[in-house]
């Protein structure tokens, strides 16, 4: 009786392990007027934001223009209080006391990213 030899068959290529991504860091920008209600409630809803959404991840720089009005300029602050976002990239911009989580979620085109 005659057999065949067994071919083995060739172990299938095992899919590289991919290296979790580096979570992002948030460097956020809030533009503000001295202490007014709408700025301390626009920080106050920024914080309880972060706080829930990035936890760890974030570093909010509050600028008073009363104090530092040439500031404005380079961000094109037209109105108060405004976040710019500066990282991650593109620089995105939200004017308001961002008391609406949902327009912050798509102001800072957080949906993609968390």
């Amino acid at each position: 009786m005659k057999t065949k030899p067994v071919k083995k068959r060739a172990a299938a290529p095992r899919k590289p392990v991919q290296p979790r991504k580096p979570a992002q860091f948030w460097q956020l920008r809030l533009y503000v007027m001295d202490k007014s209600s709408k700025s301390i409630t626009a920080f106050a809803n920024l914080k309880e934001f972060c706080e829930t959404r990035l936890k760890g991840r974030y570093h909010i720089k509050v600028i008073d223009l009363l104090k530092h009005p040439q500031l404005a300029k380079g961000d094109q602050i037209l109105a108060i209080p405004t976040v710019v976002r500066q990282l991650p990239r593109p620089v995105r911009t939200i004017i308001g006391t961002l008391s609406d989580t949902e327009n912050l979620l798509v102001g800072l085109d957080l949906r993609s990213s968390v």
